[in-house]
């Protein structure tokens, strides 16, 4: 909580009003953009040894934190190591790896076929950046589903935001307290908050929104995004049918489902929520 000083006669400690906080807010996230849309007008972000640095940046933190993040991971959500390795650190290593191994090629002008209008012309795709991106992570898989999305923009030479889940409270600050200490700070920030703070994080203008979550906060992020024509990523929990086809073995398709319903305490947005077979599968 902030505070003031004012007694009685104005010089006392009252509690700042709740739109004094907002506005505090207000200004540190406009603070905190205006820093990172400078580094990325700067250019900053654009070379392949810079993204290749912050790549190098985020696997060193993941290596050299593990036993903290499986003990976040554990008071959050009562994952245990090997869970908490397969469903989240070793993921992002992965996806951090395929990053470092083709970055340099991704980043390569791609030729396209030349028409009557532009045969005199040199005519390629060039991949440029967004700008600065805002990353909205879940509880469920909160420290995956805030590295992961980092991962593709560090690649493709983006600044963030990055605004874990509340819910997981310990590996918020956990990422909060360490990732900052391994990331450039000119273009890169972690903030923490709830509902309230999230809505007053949207009213900013960002290049690109990724959000995973449920439909109807969904919803919310897609009318903020919509002010400024900002493009989104939405990746929102739903129901799953699987369907068992007439081909399948019982008894592997059964250990399978099961298997799937149930890893993350079935907290997972693509876990199988019902089934659909033919009569005779079924009987």
């Amino acid at each position: 909580t902030l505070f003031r000083s004012r007694n009685r006669a104005g010089e006392g400690g009252g509690a700042l009003t709740e739109p004094s906080v907002s506005a505090y807010r207000m200004s540190n996230y406009e603070e905190i953009l205006g820093r990172l849309r400078t580094s990325f007008n700067s250019g900053k972000t654009r070379p392949l040894n810079f993204r290749l640095s912050q790549l190098n940046a985020l696997a060193q933190f993941l290596e050299e934190n593990k036993a903290a993040i499986c003990e976040a991971l554990a008071k959050d959500l009562h994952k245990s190591k090997f869970e908490a390795e397969i469903s989240e650190t070793s993921m992002i290593t992965t996806e951090i790896n395929v990053a470092l191994n083709n970055l340099k090629t991704w980043m390569k002008d791609e030729p396209v076929e030349k028409n009557w209008a532009t045969t005199l012309d040199t005519a390629f795709i060039r991949k440029d950046p967004f700008g600065v991106a805002l990353i909205i992570g879940a509880w469920n898989y909160p420290v995956h589903l805030v590295l992961i999305p980092l991962v593709g923009a560090i690649s493709a030479g983006n600044c963030a935001v990055l605004k874990p889940s509340e819910l997981s409270k310990n590996t918020e600050k956990l990422l909060s307290d360490l990732l900052p200490r391994y990331l450039d700070q000119e273009c890169f920030a972690v903030v923490c908050g709830g509902a309230q703070e999230t809505s007053e994080l949207l009213q900013n203008e960002f290049d690109y929104i990724f959000y995973t979550g449920s439909s109807n906060v969904g919803k919310i992020v897609m009318a903020a995004a919509s002010k400024h024509l900002t493009p989104v990523t939405l990746e929102l929990g739903g129901k799953n049918p699987c369907f068992v086809d007439k081909g399948c073995d019982p008894k592997t398709t059964a250990n399978r489902l099961i298997w799937a319903r149930f890893f993350n305490a079935g907290q997972t947005c693509i876990a199988p929520d019902y089934v659909m077979c033919l009569r005779e599968i079924g009987r």
